[in-house]
């Protein structure tokens, strides 16, 4: 650890920085609500804000990463989303899951608990819904139950004819208390619990927690793992990218490009389910390395894979690009403006297709993406087609990068001893398909997990899917939300 001074005011004479590279400082309720101006003026891009015992947390990206720690002994502190939006539903889930008090928070209603939770009164259970304020307009209620094999959330739809007039989430439906379940357990046991926040985000999840478990106790991850985890990253992302892909060209009556697209994603699992053991690899990347090595033979094979992939999915770019009643869907539809994504700090294709330029395993530079060349698509226009495009660039993108990694590849160890770690802590970024998620682990003295907090993609996309319905009609909500894929398991944890 370094230490170094510090002079904002209201924080303590010492920030102190971790191998991860994130700044802690320990601040009083002055300085707190000095960073949640700074969030609102720009200054800083909120990562995470969760509880820890009686103390809340906050990230935060501005020229260095930043983890604020402000002790709240009475039950309360001052609320952020009082400053910035973007924090209103991880201060509801903070409230819900710590019982701690944002003082000031401009939405107070529960987010997580539905209503059933021990200690709610019968008139808790009833959620508020927003209300319907003008003349001629009608309500639309969807979900949590839906008609395809898919996972629960309410949309509460209200609607002038068939224009959009708001669209309001109600999710939680589908939490599993995963971060409470980690609390006790090993770093192997509770490895396994974060590798299943989200299935299709498996890879993304388990390498964030094992670089904060490496953070923690200062672990040199051997380099056959390093090269081993992002060629494991980089398939989970093409996959998935190839999957929402053919189901927004699904959504857009376009089924014969959705079979080419689920054909190219049985061709990837096929590969990884024989390279890997596990079609989604779910549990290869553990802290300390890789839990499962791949043969010459594998790799060969996984190189060709590729090969047919790439020149097969360009087919469907094609296809997609010359089709001019597939345009009409997608171009202008579900637009989500630049400074809404940089207000809300949304990642992945939500973001860049909106303009916001950024990529953790390029900005923060994780390895091996340090020593890597390759792109990060950005476009502008922020609609579906947009966010259809970035995901084609990035699977070009990924393969290129996938091709370095194999290349790269020489014999060696895939696991590094862990020792014991008495109360370290440690904290990362990584970039999933849909953006980066983040995990916090703070381990106790007997080396086990005293508080592990995870943040999905989804967290901060799923409010701008209800901005980018606005003035559509309600037969478009389908393919804007195909074209923004939020995860209901990582955003419920």
């Amino acid at each position: 650890m370094v230490s170094q001074g510090c002079g904002v005011t209201g924080m303590t004479d010492t920030v102190t920085t971790g191998r991860d590279g994130f700044q802690r400082i320990d601040a009083d309720a002055g300085a707190w609500m000095e960073m949640g101006h700074g969030l609102a003026d720009g200054k800083y891009t909120l990562l995470a804000l969760w509880a820890d015992g009686n103390r809340v947390r906050m990230a935060l990206l501005g020229e260095a990463p930043l983890i604020f720690s402000l002790a709240c002994n009475d039950g309360h502190y001052p609320a952020i989303s009082q400053f910035h939006a973007p924090a209103i539903r991880l201060e509801r889930t903070l409230r819900d899951l710590s019982g701690i008090m944002p003082q000031g928070m401009p939405d107070d209603r529960a987010w997580l608990d539905h209503g059933v939770w021990p200690g709610r009164s019968r008139a808790e259970r009833n959620y508020s819904f927003l209300p319907v304020e003008g003349d001629g307009l009608h309500q639309i209620p969807v979900g949590p139950v839906h008609a395809g094999i898919i996972e629960p959330g309410h949309f509460r739809f209200t609607a002038n004819g068939e224009a959009v007039v708001r669209l309001e989430e109600r999710l939680g439906y589908v939490h599993k208390g995963i971060e409470a379940l980690t609390a006790g357990k090993t770093v192997d046991q509770a490895a396994r619990l974060i590798a299943r926040v989200s299935g299709d985000s498996t890879a993304a999840y388990s390498l964030a927690f094992a670089r904060s478990v490496e953070a923690a106790g200062d672990i040199t991850v051997p380099e056959r793992a390093i090269l081993l985890r992002a060629i494991v990253a980089e398939l989970e992302r093409i996959a998935h990218h190839m999957n929402d892909f053919g189901a927004i060209c699904n959504d857009a009556s376009a089924v014969a490009l959705h079979a080419h697209c689920t054909l190219l994603r049985e061709k990837i699992l096929a590969a990884c389910d024989s390279g890997f053991g596990h079609r989604l690899m779910m549990d290869v990347i553990i802290p300390g390395g890789v839990a499962t090595d791949i043969t010459p033979s594998a790799v060969d094979d996984m190189m060709a894979m590729l090969d047919v992939c790439e020149r097969d999915f360009q087919f469907v770019a094609r296809r997609y690009d010359g089709s001019p009643s597939i345009q009409d869907r997608t171009v202008t539809t579900g637009h989500v403006n630049h400074m809404l994504v940089t207000q809300f700090g949304a990642g992945g294709y939500v973001g860049r297709a909106s303009g916001r330029d950024f990529d953790s395993r390029r900005d923060i530079a994780y390895p091996p993406y340090d020593e890597l060349t390759f792109k990060v698509p950005v476009r502008g226009d922020g609609d579906v087609n947009a966010r259809a495009w970035i995901r084609i660039e990035e699977v070009t993108e990924s393969i290129s990068i996938l091709r370095q990694l194999f290349e790269r590849l020489r014999p060696g160890p895939i696991r590094a001893e862990l020792p014991r770690i008495a109360g370290g802590e440690g904290a990362a970024l990584a970039e999933a398909f849909r953006g980066d998620v983040f995990v916090a682990t703070r381990l106790a003295d007997d080396g086990t997990v005293a508080r592990c907090h995870v943040r999905d993609a989804s967290v901060f996309q799923w409010p701008l899917l209800e901005a980018a319905i606005e003035g559509n009609i309600v037969a478009d909500f389908p393919l804007c939300n195909k074209s923004f894929n939020c995860s209901y398991s990582g955003h419920d944890v």
